[in-house]
């Protein structure tokens, strides 16, 4: 059984909502777990039973949230044990032009520098960084952070 844990920091909900729906893309794979935790619950033992990692912030002055980076810097001992392991990343914004780009690059940076293989949202999505909205997401971003869950969870079985 793959595990995919989808870690996140959200403030007022909007991304915690991105995250489940993520999580739902990963539970829709036969034979891959969701561990879905917030900053603050999530375990060094998660991080290292994962098979992918797909993190999440708010933007926060362009780049991830104090909280996340948090969890990588908190970890960084589990660093060599991550190498291969799928990766990814999701953000929500208060504004259109809010640097979700760059807050998915901050994450997508650590990521790589646990040793990760990068993985963006699929063309049936956006094919671009990973997944994004401005504010609450829509019907049309839910599908998007599905297809993401899915991707990763499909990848993370290929690595078994």
């Amino acid at each position: 059984m793959s595990k995919v844990l989808i870690v996140y920091h959200s403030r007022g909900g909007n991304t915690r909502k991105l995250a489940e729906a993520i999580k739902s893309g990963v539970e829709s794979v036969n034979g891959v777990e969701a561990l879905l935790r917030n900053t603050k619950e999530v375990t060094k033992e998660e991080f290292l039973e994962s098979s992918g990692v797909i993190a999440g912030s708010p933007v926060y002055f362009g780049t991830m949230a104090a909280e996340l980076k948090k969890v990588f810097d908190d970890f960084v001992s589990t660093r060599k044990k991550m190498e291969g392991k799928i990766g990814a990343a999701f953000t929500t914004a208060g504004d259109v032009s809010g640097g979700k780009e760059t807050t998915m690059m901050s994450i997508i940076q650590a990521l790589f520098i646990y040793g990760m293989v990068i993985t963006g949202d699929p063309m049936a999505a956006t094919g671009h960084y990973g997944v994004s909205c401005v504010g609450e997401p829509d019907e049309k971003v839910i599908g998007y952070g599905k297809l993401l869950g899915q991707r990763v969870a499909e990848l993370s079985l290929k690595l078994l």
